[in-house]
């Protein structure tokens, strides 16, 4: 697949969720955006980021959405539902997965900062189309599954450093 260079379009599609729990249960530490957006973009040209969201009125969520804007992440933000029984659920895979189609035609690489596996068949998907993919995240949480899926991983649990505040 196609090597990294300085004139590739890139997008950055991120799973603010899944690397919020990892980075909290792991580490107990948040993502440093700017950081991750950086490393990702690698010189590159960037072409669109966007951070998938959930509004669960936490109280200082609004804080961290416009912190997002100014780091240059698009925020899409979906409510968290509560269901009869208790339970609570908001995910993003579909809107992720749909956008990173539409942006395909548009990019060189989608890069997903997510390890949820739910998106190895996207992975696929875009290499048949030609596009590279790339993954970031966090290798413990991780799926196999998405790491082979993928042409690149980066594994940011080898630089905590960098990636966490």
């Amino acid at each position: 697949m196609t090597e990294i260079h300085p004139h590739q379009r890139v997008a950055v599609l991120a799973d603010a969720q899944n690397l919020y729990h990892t980075a909290q249960s792991v580490y107990s530490r948040n993502i440093d955006y700017s950081a991750l957006l950086e490393k990702s973009v690698q010189d590159r040209e960037l072409t669109r980021a966007i951070a998938y969201v959930i509004q669960a009125d936490s109280p200082d969520e609004e804080r961290f959405f416009e912190a997002l804007a100014d780091i240059g992440f698009e925020t899409k933000i979906k409510e968290l539902k509560t269901f009869g029984d208790g339970s609570k659920k908001a995910d993003w895979d579909v809107g992720m997965s749909l956008d990173a189609v539409t942006l395909a035609t548009h990019v060189d690489t989608v890069i997903l900062c997510t390890g949820d596996g739910d998106f190895s068949r996207l992975c696929s998907h875009l290499r048949h189309e030609g596009v590279r993919t790339e993954v970031t995240s966090f290798e413990e949480s991780t799926s196999d599954e998405l790491i082979e899926a993928a042409d690149a991983f980066v594994d940011m649990s080898e630089r905590p450093e960098t990636f966490l505040l």
